[in-house]
Order: structure tokens, then sequence, then C-alpha cells
């Protein structure tokens, strides 16, 4: 295992791939190196950058120190880009694409910041989240009920009921489990946008870094809506929709369009 130390000592662990100027890979909820879509995304950015790709503290083989907080997830992240040289692209999906703006507002040495599909429910096109959504998680499993807590995230996402019947009896549901107890800390990472309320105007001013804001085609329109309204708050942001693509983003359809928006105008490397 390669492993950064975050400030509070947590060990996060991470995988280096490829050559040519840092580009880090935030995984969204329930993923890791060993379960998600970032390693095939490396894999394919790999020719022309050098590619990191991490897990999340309290998944794979990251540490998790207690008590949690957004701003120790900040420090991972800024310890890793700090291993890469001090400054890197940065790329987030769903919640990643959260925690990704919240190490940018912070001042995080990112050069440039791209965005899929930030899961920012911002109007009416789809129901709002319940309040109490992440007391709900907390007391599935403060019961232990990890599945349950899975299911529960996967059913406020859509996935349809005759899918969660069957989620248990599938190879990656152990997997599922095995990180339900980070649930938790992407409904905090997302920080209340996901109420059905306009984005806050003023959160991110801070961000200028030049930030591709992407949807895919197929989509809802919530999330188009969404990334949308992130676009008009950001200060130096732009819209990307990839034709053909849901929340489950092919890495060959999501890799061109990074790879050109990393590399215009770069002095690095």
């Amino acid at each position: 295992m390669t492993a950064v130390t975050s400030s509070d000592g947590t060990k996060i662990a991470f995988d280096r791939i490829g050559a040519g100027p840092p580009v880090i890979l935030v995984d969204g909820a329930l993923c890791y190196r060993q379960s998600g879509p970032n390693p095939a995304l490396a894999a394919q950015l790999a020719d022309r950058f050098t590619v990191y790709t991490y897990d999340r503290r309290g998944r794979g083989e990251s540490g998790d120190t207690p008590p949690y907080s957004v701003d120790r997830e900040v420090d991972d992240l800024a310890a890793l880009i700090d291993h890469a040289g001090g400054l890197a692209d940065v790329y987030g999906i769903s919640s990643g694409a959260a925690l990704a703006l919240a190490a940018a507002k912070r001042g995080v040495g990112i050069a440039k910041l791209a965005l899929y599909e930030a899961p920012f429910i911002v109007d009416d096109t789809r129901a709002p989240l319940p309040a109490d959504y992440p007391q709900q998680l907390e007391r599935l499993l403060a019961a232990g009920r990890r599945g349950d807590t899975v299911k529960l995230f996967l059913r406020q996402v859509g996935l349809p009921g005759f899918l969660l019947a069957i989620m248990p009896l599938m190879p990656a549901w152990s997997k599922l489990k095995g990180v339900a107890h980070t649930l938790p800390y992407d409904a905090a990472v997302l920080d209340g946008n996901q109420a059905g309320r306009p984005l806050p105007t003023d959160r991110w001013n801070g961000v200028t870094v030049p930030t591709l804001s992407i949807v895919g085609g197929k989509s809802p329109p919530w999330m188009h809506h969404g990334m949308q309204a992130l676009t008009k708050v950001l200060p130096n942001a732009r819209d990307e929709t990839l034709p053909g693509q849901n929340h489950m983003v092919k890495a060959k359809a999501l890799a061109p369009l990074l790879a050109d928006f990393f590399e215009a105008g770069a002095s690095r490397g």
C-alpha cells in the first residue's frame, strides 16, 4: 500500500499511474479504488498525466480517525496534492465533486477543477431529500443495519424498487455494505444542497480556478439544473454536456473531455 498521512495522522491509501502533470480523481459515495469508476478513468488518462486515485477516509485501505468532519476530508485531499508536488488538477464525481469544491474553497493547491454531476437538488424537478436523512443513516448504522443503510441511500438516488430487491444477490453487495458507514460523510459533504432550494450565491465565491461543470446528456433534468446552477454561482466555470452519458459515466467518453480541459493553456509539467 502507498499512503500519505493526513494532518490528523490518518493514512490515506492511493495508487499512481502514468506520466505528466498530476491529476487527482475523487470518488463519490460508496466508491473507492477497488470498487468504483475512477481506476478505469485513470487508465484512460495515464498516457498524458500522472493520475492519482485514492481511498477516501473510511474506505478501502485508508484509515478513519474519528470524529468525522468535511475539513478532515479536505485535509486528506490536500495531503495527496502536497505529495503530488503542491499543485494538481482535480476531478470529482457526485459527492466527490462537492468535496473537490470544498477543497478549492479552502485554497488547496488546485490548478483546474472538473466536476461531474454533483447531486445538488435546486428546484422541484425531483423530490428533495428528507431533512432528517443524515439522522436516518446514523440510526440504521447504530442498529447494525448496514444493508438497510445502503438501500436507503440507493432509494434516495432513485434506484428502482426491483433493483433494490435484487442488490443483495449481486457480487458487489458486500463491498457496498463494507463502506456503508461513510454514507453520512457524503451527506455532510453535500451540506444541505439537496433540499430543493437554490444554491447559495456566495458559498463558492473564492473558487476562482478554471472549472468545468459536466453533466451527462441522458441524466435527468434535476441533475442538469443542479450543475447549471453551480456554473452560475462559480466565478470561472463553464458547462459541458457529455452526449449519451448518465451518472454511470463511461471512462472512454469522459477522458478526452477532461484531458483537453486540463491541458488547455497549461504551463505545468
